[in-house]
């Protein structure tokens, strides 16, 4: 009884957006998601003195929670069917034919329901949040290495800095999307024939889209940015990333 009044609140959450624009479920996660980022933000340094592992794996793992939740929207918002009878007065607005279950859309509204939004996927964004709960201890340890491999000098600190970024996209930024797909096919069903043909289709365009974003990126990280918030800022640049991981992710997934 509880799960069907659950289903029915989330349902009727899915079909409600904000101005006709933004869907109010999607919304919601948003904002709860920034409100617990914003208090990470706020004591990330006592957490992070106390646990600095525990607390790069949860920090990690609310922010692809964001990014998740942002390619979600964004598919929702360009999946949005046209309303020409939309009124914009209309702060919470709901679709007409999903109001009465019992009775069966129209036939001209048939295509209209094919083309609905997709429902807020909660399953997909545990994965992403759990890949990046997972994923955060590997990328301290690898931090850290570069840290202690290639050490900052006053002297000249651009050269070590060019030296980790170097190191740090030829070696790492290939496992780590290798990781990636991996882990999401694995926690999505997929066997090896999937897992195959998502390597073939999207590996090395993502590689390539890597390669145009993150050197930059992680110039500016290893040369200002303290060891600590290494991590935290490359999560908080990767939302942007994330999210377009997870909509190429499900978009292979979809095809």
């Amino acid at each position: 009884m509880f799960s069907t009044a659950r289903r029915r609140i989330l349902d009727g959450l899915n079909r409600r957006y904000i101005y006709g624009r933004l869907p109010l479920l999607h919304s919601i996660i948003f904002l709860i998601e920034m409100a617990v980022a914003m208090r990470l933000a706020a004591k990330f340094n006592s957490y992070y003195a106390e646990k600095p592992v525990l607390t790069t794996m949860v920090t990690n793992a609310v922010l692809g929670g964001v990014a998740d939740t942002v390619a979600q929207l964004i598919t929702a918002f360009k999946a949005r069917p046209g309303r020409p009878n939309y009124d914009p007065s209309d702060l919470i607005s709901i679709e007409i034919h999903d109001l009465d279950k019992e009775k069966p859309p129209a036939l001209g509204e048939l295509g209209h329901a094919r083309h609905l939004p997709p429902p807020f996927d909660f399953e997909r964004l545990t994965r992403f949040m759990s890949y990046g709960f997972f994923m955060a201890p590997i990328q301290f340890k690898w931090f850290g290495f570069l840290s202690r491999t290639f050490p900052l000098t006053k002297k000249n600190p651009t050269i070590p800095a060019l030296k980790r970024v170097a190191v740090d996209q030829f070696l790492f930024a290939p496992f780590g999307l290798v990781c990636f797909f991996t882990f999401m096919t694995l926690a999505e069903g997929g066997g090896r024939r999937a897992l195959t043909r998502k390597f073939q289709d999207v590996y090395l365009p993502t590689l390539k889209a890597n390669f145009v974003l993150w050197p930059a990126v992680q110039v500016l990280n290893f040369r200002v940015v303290p060891i600590q918030f290494q991590i935290p800022f490359v999560s908080s640049i990767g939302i942007a990333w994330t999210a377009y991981l997870s909509l190429t992710n499900s978009s292979e997934e979809e095809d």
